[in-house]
């Protein structure tokens, strides 16, 4: 990265750190002393992707070609600045329902206890609409009440009218404003910047639970 580049960039990555991974609801957790940024969809939405693409490095999240295999919550200290939260991928029809069913509390678990959480990105492929797994977890958010950006992956597969159909269309099912969606591809890098800039002003925004019961 050149040093224009540089300047240009919302979010520099300097240090990348992964703190440790929380296994059960109540299990390890880091000590919530940095902000933390969620990050949340199904397990072929393009997570791992995404985030390799925010972080500029290759291999930071697997991406696998089976997804599902992410069965944690990765916790990720960027900058010595902030957390990186990777959920569990949810609504992969090949797990068995029993392991779908450790992850709900556990997803749930996190998003409803964590005291330095500023919000949320919940991804949704641009190309379909939302399943009943993801209208579950958008249900979910709103009544955590935590404050939600929407990342479009895969735009890179639509036409340029197909984009703008199918960006329509989910501004309309998801009731949301454009400001709250980011169309992104993990191939072309389009998005990037603009996820990273929507990232920092989380980070600096205080915590929405101040003065209210995690």
């Amino acid at each position: 990265m050149d040093a224009t580049e540089s300047t240009r960039d919302p979010l520099v990555i300097r240090s990348l750190e992964f703190i440790g991974p929380m296994a059960t609801p109540t299990g390890w957790r880091p000590e919530s002393k940095w902000p933390e940024v969620a990050f949340a969809g199904r397990s072929n939405v393009g997570k791992s992707s995404l985030l390799n693409k925010l972080v500029r490095r290759k291999r930071f999240a697997r991406v696998s070609n089976t997804p599902g295999r992410t069965r944690e919550v990765n916790f990720f200290l960027v900058n010595d600045r902030f957390v990186l939260v990777d959920l569990p991928g949810y609504g992969y029809a090949r797990i068995s329902k029993e392991r779908r069913a450790e992850w709900k509390p556990l997803i749930e678990g996190y998003l409803r206890s964590s005291k330095e959480l500023r919000g949320i990105v919940q991804l949704l492929d641009v190309r379909h609409d939302p399943t009943d797994d993801d209208r579950q977890m958008l249900a979910f958010l709103a009544s955590v009440g935590v404050p939600t950006m929407f990342a479009l992956t895969k735009i890179d597969k639509l036409t340029a009218n197909q984009r703008k159909a199918r960006i329509a269309a989910l501004l309309d099912s998801l009731e949301v404003s454009e400001d709250q969606v980011i169309p992104f591809s993990a191939v072309t890098g389009e998005g990037r910047d603009e996820l990273a800039e929507a990232v920092v002003a989380l980070v600096e925004q205080p915590a929405w639970r101040a003065g209210t019961a995690p």
